[in-house]
């Protein structure tokens, strides 16, 4: 048997283990046994391929399979659940800056044709401004530069013009593919510097929806490399990544209630600012919460950024098991752009070992949402923003939320007043039935098991 057909057997089984692992992230219950199959197809891909094309011996990859896995392990551990979705957005930097590499590298190999120029210009473009697109994400989710939408005038002429000349150095760089060629250090310059460009523009509270595309895009990349050597498996894991990004992109775009283009275009935030909201809050003590849970039949955890801050999952849990104990029916209800990145929430309550049956969508808990005696906020913000739904000059309006507010009785945890990733202000926090419990959520929680203690 040849090293050929070996390598192309080992493809053929690193892609069902692709498909299978990525269907088994669809559930909580089998993500990790599926992140385990996919990283299994990608380690048997990348020896299979590294070996067929004598490119590393088995001792250079085992270095690398060695150092990549003390690398994974430290950032695995010393990585908090707050900074996941910047780590999420790096990774996406990294997947386009290695297909730019990739593409780049065709060139030095030898001549080129027509349709391998094309790839190779596909995979820097979409690289390229995968790369620098998803710094600025990482900025953003970071709060390294404003979350908030940055647009000046003139801004759609200039992306314009970055647009046009892209168009015409690609079309002249492929006539003459060279890696010395002025062309391609134009293509890769204008690719810089439109996945700049494009990202500047969004606001903190599209930032689910940029990461979710910003992982298409990597996996697009991807796959234009893999075409552009010629490797059947990277074909097939770019598209795949490729293809399930655009699906999330759009599960997203469908939970803000907003179209792709205009996450993109609108500058979120930056023009409408929304009604100035009156009223006074009515703060609450650990003790008199206490009493109020004590007293409730049906107790729902809503669950926001603030919760990964404190970190406040397993105490959450611990909450919920002492009431469940009780007799109260609990629940956790999960927004799909809660968080900064898609599926925070989940992670985060997974991590804690919360019964997945407990997990409730948005859809399903908004029309029982009447019948819960107590909805405790754990710092969320936009995704229980009143706003959404009553204000038309509100940059949310539109956004579906969860009615919390048409609970029996709110506590929102929070440390302050402050406004969400969005920077739009919560009528809910002035609510009739709604109680601030300020503070550290984990704090605050952990006073709460005391007192039923």
């Amino acid at each position: 048997m040849s090293i050929q057909l070996l390598a192309n057997l080992s493809y053929i089984l690193s892609a069902v283990l692709f498909v299978f692992g990525l269907k088994m992230l669809g559930s909580p219950a089998t993500a990790r046994r599926g992140n385990l199959l996919s990283s299994l197809g990608m380690l048997i891909a990348l020896c299979a391929g590294l070996s067929a094309e004598g490119i590393l011996s088995y001792e250079y990859i085992l270095s690398g399979i060695l150092l990549g896995s003390v690398i994974g392990a430290l950032a695995a551990r010393l990585i908090t659940m707050t900074a996941m979705p910047e780590m999420v957005a790096l990774f996406n930097g990294s997947g386009g800056a290695a297909s730019l590499l990739v593409g780049w590298s065709t060139l030095y190999i030898g001549e080129v044709s027509t349709f391998t120029s094309v790839t190779i210009m596909l995979a820097m473009l979409i690289g390229g401004l995968t790369f620098t697109g998803s710094l600025i994400a990482y900025g953003k989710l970071s709060e390294t530069i404003t979350s908030k939408a940055l647009v000046f005038t003139g801004q759609r002429i200039v992306n314009s013009l970055i647009l046009l000349g892209i168009l015409t150095v690609a079309v002249l760089f492929v006539m003459a593919p060279a890696p010395d060629s002025v062309w391609l250090y134009a293509l890769l310059g204008l690719a810089l510097l439109l996945g700049i460009m494009a990202v500047i523009p969004i606001g903190g509270a599209d930032m689910p929806v940029v990461i979710s595309l910003l992982n298409s895009y990597s996996g697009i990349a991807a796959c234009a490399a893999g075409f552009a050597i010629n490797n059947n498996i990277l074909i097939v894991a770019g598209s795949l990544v490729g293809a399930s990004g655009i699906i999330l992109t759009n599960i997203m775009c469908k939970a803000m209630n907003r179209s792709l283009a205009n996450v993109l275009f609108s500058g979120f935030g930056a023009l409408k600012q929304g009604k100035a909201i009156e009223g006074e809050v009515k703060p609450i003590s650990v003790q008199d919460a206490y009493y109020i849970l004590e007293a409730a039949n049906n107790v729902c955890f809503v669950p926001g950024y603030g919760m990964a801050v404190a970190q406040a999952q397993h105490v959450v849990k611990e909450l919920g098991e002492i009431l469940e104990a009780r007799g109260t029916e609990i629940s956790y209800a999960i927004h799909p752009v809660a968080g900064r990145m898609p599926g925070h929430m989940n992670v985060l309550l997974a991590e804690a070992d919360v019964p997945y049956e407990q997990l409730v969508e948005m859809d399903d808990i908004n029309p029982r949402i009447e019948h819960v005696d107590v909805a405790i906020v754990i710092g969320a913000n936009d995704v229980v923003n009143p706003s959404a739904r009553d204000d038309v000059d509100s940059p949310i309006y539109g956004m579906p939320i969860i009615n919390v507010d048409q609970a029996r009785t709110v506590f929102v945890l929070k440390r302050s007043m402050a406004s969400g990733f969005a920077g739009v202000d919560n009528p809910l926090f002035f609510g009739e039935n709604s109680r601030m419990l300020f503070g550290d959520a984990k704090a605050s929680i952990s006073g709460l098991v005391s007192e039923f203690g």
